[in-house]
């Protein structure tokens, strides 16, 4: 969770939701949309940033990836909340300046950019904030271009 105020961007609340393999997947899918929506009320949201998924040569991940990623989309929609969808290649320019960072760099511009003490743990919240960063400045950028547009 990140709040935005002008051309500042700073951490509210991150973490992650974590399920368990034996648990049956309506459980688990279950799990994630409730507590998204826990999260969605208690710091009340209006955008939601997702990176889209990576289809490597692991398809079982991925296809699991993408239940997940679907729970959390609906929680986030039937809350109201727009969502953002990015590749990991526009997560890594957005954040370090170059589609080819790797973690450790966009680790250390998530922490930097969010004025952190720390790197953000799990690597799958730094991912997440990183999302939350790239969606953050793509949305002022079309904020700065409509107003440009209206002034011309």
């Amino acid at each position: 969770m990140v709040e935005t105020r002008g051309a500042a961007c700073r951490a509210r609340a991150y973490g992650c939701v974590t399920t368990h393999a034996s648990e049956p997947i309506d459980m688990r899918l279950g799990r994630i949309y409730a507590e998204l929506r826990r999260v969605i009320e208690r710091y009340g949201p209006t955008e939601l940033a997702i990176e889209s998924i990576y289809f490597g040569e692991n398809t079982k991940s991925a296809i699991a990836t993408a239940q997940a990623r679907g729970a959390a989309i609906v929680a986030c929609s039937t809350a109201g909340l727009t969502v953002g969808e990015y590749t990991p290649m526009q997560i890594k320019q957005a954040v370090v300046g170059t589609g080819a960072a790797d973690k450790r760099q966009v680790i250390y511009m998530v922490r930097s950019v969010l004025a952190l003490d720390h790197d953000p743990r799990p690597d799958h919240a730094a991912d997440a904030l990183a999302a939350a960063v790239c969606h953050a400045n793509v949305t002022r950028t079309k904020s700065l271009e409509e107003a440009r547009r209206v002034l011309t």
